[in-house]
């Protein structure tokens, strides 16, 4: 899968942190592999780049964090789910659900997306994981990261996400930006952030040029002097494998497992983020059965 970066800085002043995704060829290689409605491309996109923001924050290495919008709009649940590095994989109940475009012109996320809740599930790979929840504000997506901060975790922040599709159904630029206040953050310093805020109105074709990270965040903060610490190279990376089934087919439990062998005929388990298929006939599923026991 192609790269995309994102870039973590912090205000000098020590009163916000900013992060930065170009996620064009995340999103490309999700739309190749679901075969996405522009509708649907730019909700998962955009459920795709929030999430790699949110990845990229968690505290350690073995974590993952998935972001859900179980919502009752036409492109069903989303599901996005980042590593610690912010690659991603995600998928769409309905990937080719579309609408027409809103009053404004624009693909209507908000009706893909519809009514329903917004989940943040964090797993740490010890214990019960942490979950959070706050019925979906807007389904736009950006709208619902910042509720959910201010609401779930009261960390006052600025979210803004954007998916450019072309006529060719790909997307020109996507990307997105993350901008939290830390403890102790200056009344003066909030009221010069608050007027930079409109410059984020049109995130998808700010990404749709050729400028950096770098270059983005400049024109964004303005006078607000930041300091870069690193970028991070991510991609659309699924991390199935031959044994990963093998262990969900086996949790299935003796009986399942049996009924199968029983029916006497091969099946096909695929992998609803990548579409990658595995096949096992009944003598493998009878090894299966050995390992249940």
């Amino acid at each position: 899968m192609k790269q995309n970066t994102i870039t973590r800085a912090m205000t000098r002043c020590g009163n916000a942190r900013i992060l930065i995704i170009n996620s064009r060829e995340m999103v490309n290689d999700a739309i190749e592999i679901h075969h996405l409605s522009p509708t649907c491309a730019a909700a998962l996109g955009r459920t795709l780049t929030a999430a790699s923001l949110i990845g990229v924050m968690l505290k350690n290495k073995t974590d993952s964090a998935t972001l859900t919008f179980d919502g009752d709009g036409v492109c069903g649940k989303l599901i996005a789910t980042a590593d610690y590095y912010g690659n991603v994989k995600g998928c769409a109940e309905n990937p080719t659900a579309d609408l027409p475009v809103n009053a404004k012109g624009k693909l209507d996320v908000a009706g893909a997306v519809g009514q329903g809740n917004m989940y943040i599930i964090r797993d740490c790979g010890e214990g019960e994981p942490y979950v959070g929840m706050i019925p979906i504000v807007s389904g736009e997506i950006a709208e619902d990261i910042t509720e959910y901060y201010a609401k779930s975790e009261q960390i006052p922040t600025v979210c803004a996400l954007g998916v450019l599709i072309g006529t060719d159904y790909k997307a020109l630029g996507a990307g997105g930006v993350l901008i939290q206040l830390l403890p102790g953050a200056d009344d003066e310093f909030i009221d010069r952030l608050s007027e930079r805020v409109p410059l984020l109105s049109n995130v998808s074709h700010m990404f749709s040029g050729d400028k950096t990270n770098t270059e983005l965040l400049a024109e964004i903060m303005g006078d607000i002097e930041i300091d870069i610490f690193d970028e991070i190279d991510c991609s659309y990376h699924c991390d199935c494998s031959q044994e990963r089934v093998e262990k969900a087919l086996i949790s299935l439990g003796k009986a399942e497992l049996e009924s199968i062998i029983n029916d006497g005929k091969p099946i096909d388990v695929g992998c609803q983020f990548c579409g990658k298929s595995y096949n096992f006939d009944t003598e493998a599923m009878k090894a299966l059965y050995e390992k249940a026991k």
